[in-house]
């Protein structure tokens, strides 16, 4: 296993060495000439991230493949991001996405955008980031007795080493690696679990199919988090943000060559949803049938479902480094461009000195350290099931974000009004006003009715925020944004 995973860091090293040409241009925006079709083959891989590769197979111990539902609202919202928010980031020809909201409400807003954003990449790349960690600790670290702080310190070196000099032209060629591998990692899987299950591959077609885990679609119970409405509108509604209001993902999309590349790249990626998570939840299907059948006892938390029967040696020795070389394939996709585009939207909308490269360095160093310490505080306190963790943390954080961006993108529709126009100096105490309340209606929603939100809650937060700026919109008097569009 760590010759593998040795040979994995050297091979990165070296396409990073390749591609590592360019100051701050290269690092922000890979000079605009990025082939569409890597880019969407390599953001595959960044957005299923290790989490994906570890926690959903073993999502159908408790909500069966509903996930699926999830994934088919993705695609309407891949959809709607490549012809609604792709045109204007590119009209405007921007690096940072948050500058859109200097535009359309003020210097305040654009700063509380940029803000959220930080917050909300950093909680959640860390949460993704401390699981795939706590994988390698137990498949290498823990047998040369190197504690967890020493593993993430290395793997975080390792990640800064091959972006610090060109961040998203490497990160647009490593990715297509990383994706590559990843998929590569699970189709073995499958292979070896369908052999020891003694399946074809029609047989576990078929098996899969009639099992009781198998139901994806909930039409009945509107109170549960698995209902259909829920489950599409929520999936619709977290791609434009984590998407389309996301430095991280958008960064990548914004380095074609033009809209048209772009809006390509976005359908063709977004579509790939659903197959390939269909393929993982399958995989924790016949992943329980194994189980059964060899005496294993089901971990009581689906994050160990693939992991713990894989690190038992159970599937051999290929199975064991193919699942290691893949977690930290997707966990170096997923942590590689949080931290270039954390390290952007420092630069460019926080400290606003896109050109100064030592400067830059410094911050890359600096939210390097920033990673390794939220990763230490998330395997100090634990935590539960790390996707629900996330899909948690974006309905608080990533809400604002929602709002702000519908406020701005219908002023742009219905015209630049003065009366129309948000107060901005109120946006920072709206946008932190509107979390608090969330968590508020949630708690005593469950108290006294037994409704318990999910990821609906996210809209909820969008909506709050909205109502937020219009009861703050001023007349006349009130500022205009810097710059109209």
């Amino acid at each position: 296993m760590l010759i593998a995973l040795l040979i994995y860091f050297a091979v990165l090293l070296i396409v990073a060495r390749l591609s590592g040409k360019g100051g701050n241009d290269a690092f922000f925006r890979a000079g605009r000439k990025s082939p569409w079709a890597l880019v969407a083959f390599g953001m595959i891989g960044a957005s299923i991230s290790g989490v994906t590769f570890i926690g959903v197979p073993g999502w159908v111990m408790t909500t069966d493949m509903t996930y699926i539902q999830m994934c088919l609202g993705f695609i309407v919202g891949y959809i709607i991001v490549a012809f609604v928010l792709l045109p204007l980031y590119y009209k405007l020809g921007l690096t940072s996405i948050y500058t859109y909201l200097q535009h359309r409400l003020g210097n305040t807003s654009y700063k509380t955008g940029a803000w959220f954003f930080i917050l909300s990449k950093l909680l959640g790349a860390a949460a993704k980031f401390y699981v795939v960690v706590q994988i390698l600790q137990v498949c290498v670290a823990d047998q040369y007795g190197i504690p967890y702080a020493v593993t993430a310190i290395i793997t975080l070196l390792f990640i800064w080493i091959y972006t610090r000099r060109s961040g998203i032209r490497t990160l647009v060629w490593t990715d297509v690696l990383q994706t590559f591998i990843l998929l590569l990692a699970l189709i073995i899987i499958l292979v070896q679990v369908c052999a020891k299950l003694d399946f074809t591959f029609t047989d576990a077609w078929t098996a899969v199919w009639n099992d009781p885990h198998a139901k994806v679609f909930e039409f009945s119970d509107w109170t549960s988090k698995q209902h259909f409405w829920k489950q599409f509108l929520s999936g619709v509604f977290v791609v434009i943000v984590m998407t389309g209001l996301d430095q991280d993902m958008m960064q990548k999309n914004l380095t074609c060559k033009n809209l048209r590349a772009a809006q390509k790249d976005m359908c063709s990626y977004g579509v790939m949803f659903v197959p390939v998570n269909l393929l993982f939840l399958a995989l924790g299907i016949l992943l329980l049938m194994l189980y059964s059948q060899i005496g294993m006892e089901i971990p009581e938390k689906g994050d160990s479902l693939l992991a713990n029967i894989v690190l038992s040696g159970t599937l051999g020795q290929t199975a064991m480094i193919c699942f290691g070389i893949g977690v930290v394939a997707s966990a170096f996709s997923s942590a590689d461009s949080s931290m270039t585009a954390i390290t952007t939207s420092m630069c460019i909308d926080i400290l606003q000195k896109e050109h100064d490269e030592r400067l830059r360095k410094r911050v890359h160093l600096l939210v390097m350290i920033a990673f390794l310490l939220c990763s230490l505080a998330f395997n100090t306190i634990g935590s539960g099931s790390v996707m629900d963790l996330i899909y948690t943390l974006v309905s608080y954080t990533y809400g604002p974000l929602l709002g702000l961006f519908a406020w701005g993108m219908i002023r742009g529709v219905t015209g630049v009004q003065e009366q129309r126009s948000a107060n901005d100096r109120f946006v920072p105490y709206i946008a932190i006003a509107a979390p608090v309340i969330c968590y508020i209606i949630d708690y005593t929603t469950l108290k006294y009715t037994g409704y318990k939100f999910g990821y609906e809650m996210l809209l909820l937060n969008g909506l709050l925020t909205f109502i937020g700026l219009w009861a703050v919109r001023c007349g006349k008097s009130c500022p205009s944004p810097p710059q109209k569009i």
